[in-house]
Formats: structure tokens, C-alpha cells, sequence
């Protein structure tokens, strides 16, 4: 109980400055690009190591990919992983249940220590009954949306989100190739947050990288998920963090252009964030 208070507590003082910055700025703000590391890519062997190093290098997120072999064809791990992992790095914890059945599994998650919990759209599960468990337990929540859903399956949802999660591959397996025509939809996830002056987050998931990073946050995309190319990297895990941070940031603030490909319509490298 005492942690769920601390995290309700943790939580507000979190949005606090959030509407200090929608009542003063513009509905066409620009959010804080954010890295989050995907653990799926790390060393399994050495994982409080790699995360430990990743926190050190600047990401701003820890990604925790929720797997259940149903609803996504793959097992990775559970709570009590993340209970275990939660211990070794204050970094915050973004857990993506692509699981069928997620309120079976929130409340799990959240005692393990996720600050934010993902539930799918094409979950089997009611999408207003799992955002409201995970608000009552002092969690941040989200929704993730496959490539193929459309955002218009989610506009009743945005008002209750803090992050709306868009995948740019297919869950389930590393390797597959960043679908650049999803950003699509991220452009109208932004447009739509800013019509309607929400505060919501915009995660983009699978195959992204410092040859993309640009693209993602010139759609809209704020928080970026990278596995293969923050722990796999040539750079090292702080150095490939800034490299993709840098990629970013350098189309958010209006700076020069970034390694994106050139081309919305291009295939990226095959890295992924699953």
C-alpha cells in the first residue's frame, strides 16, 4: 500500500510541470525527446550491467517487452524479472504487455515496479477497464497499436492515456525492418494531441536507430525505442544513446537534418526495438 501511495505521490509531481508548460505554451508544443532502451536486445547474461550502463549513458526509459507466446507469438519474462531488475536501477520501467489478457497481469507488473504499463488495443481484454486499473494503482498508462490498426480505434481512449504506443513492426520477433509507412499515423496521433490539447507522450516502437531517428521525431514521435541499436551498437551503449538522441533532437529543435533515410517511403536498417 505504502508503495502505491509513493507512486501515486511520484506520479503528480510528475504532471505538475506538465500543465504548468500546456497552460503556457502553445497547443503545437513540442515534447522532450525521450530514449528508451529496449532490455529484449540485451545481454541476458549480464542484464543489470547493460541496464546499469544504459542509465549511465542517459536513456530516459528502460522498455520492457511482455511477450505471453498468444497474442504475440514469443515468451520473453515476467514479473518477477522486472521485481529483480527493478532493484539494480532507479531508472523508470515501461512495461509493453503484448499479452492477450492484460488484466489478469497489471497489477503484477505494477507491484514489480513499472512506472508505466502499455496494454494493447487488439488486446481480448476491455481497454477502459485496463487503463483504469492501471490509474488506480499509481501507474502511468498507455495503449500500443499494432502496424495495421488504425488510430481512429483509439481517439475515444486519448483523453484517459499519458502515452500512446505506435509500432513500426510486427510484434513478436527482433530483425524485422522499420516500417517508415506507419509514420503516417503518428503524424495524425500529433496533429490530434494538439487539436485537442492533450498532454500524451508518443511512443514509437521496432526498428529504430540514428539512421531513422529524425524521421520518427519530425512525425511526432517523442520517446523512442531502441534495442539492437542502443545495446548492439558500434559506439558503445552510452555512445549509440547519443547518437540517436542527437539524430532526433536535431529535427525537433529545428537543427539540420537527420539520418533518416531521406524518405518516408524507404526502408530502414533492420533493427528493432523488440
Amino acid at each position: 500500500m505504502l508503495t502505491r501511495l509513493l507512486k501515486c505521490i511520484a506520479g503528480l509531481l510528475w504532471e505538475f510541470p506538465k500543465f504548468i508548460i500546456v497552460a503556457e505554451d502553445t497547443p503545437a508544443m513540442s515534447r522532450k525527446i525521450m530514449i528508451a532502451p529496449s532490455i529484449l536486445s540485451a545481454r541476458f547474461t549480464h542484464l543489470a550491467e547493460d541496464v546499469q550502463e544504459a542509465e549511465r549513458g542517459g536513456a530516459d526509459l528502460l522498455h520492457l517487452d511482455i511477450m505471453d507466446g498468444h497474442f504475440a507469438p514469443n515468451i520473453t519474462f515476467g514479473p518477477a524479472v522486472v521485481k529483480q531488475l527493478r532493484k539494480e536501477t532507479a531508472i523508470p520501467f515501461d512495461a509493453h504487455l503484448m499479452i492477450s489478457h492484460p488484466l489478469q497481469y497489471i497489477e503484477k507488473f505494477a507491484d514489480a515496479g513499472s512506472d508505466w504499463i502499455v496494454v494493447h488495443a487488439e488486446c481480448e481484454d476491455s481497454l477502459s477497464e485496463s487503463l483504469k486499473m492501471i490509474k488506480d494503482l499509481g501507474v502511468k498508462a498507455g495503449i500500443s497499436l499494432n502496424p495495421p490498426t488504425p488510430f481512429s480505434e483509439v481517439k475515444d481512449y486519448m483523453p484517459d492515456l499519458d502515452m500512446l504506443l505506435i509500432m513500426t513492426v510486427n510484434p513478436g520477433f527482433s530483425g524485422q525492418k522499420f516500417m517508415s509507412e506507419v509514420m503516417e499515423k503518428v503524424v495524425q496521433a500529433k496533429k490530434y494531441c494538439e487539436e485537442h490539447s492533450l498532454n500524451i507522450d508518443i511512443e514509437v516502437d521496432g526498428g529504430i536507430g540514428e539512421q531513422n531517428a529524425g524521421l520518427v521525431a519530425r512525425s511526432g514521435g517523442n520517446i523512442l525505442v531502441a534495442g539492437s541499436a542502443v545495446f548492439k551498437g558500434e559506439r558503445g551503449i552510452a555512445g549509440n544513446i547519443a547518437a540517436i538522441r542527437q539524430a532526433a533532437e536535431g529535427v525537433a529543435t529545428g537543427g539540420g537534418a537527420a539520418a533518416d533515410g531521406g524518405s518516408t517511403g524507404g526502408g530502414a536498417a533492420a533493427e528493432t526495438g523488440l
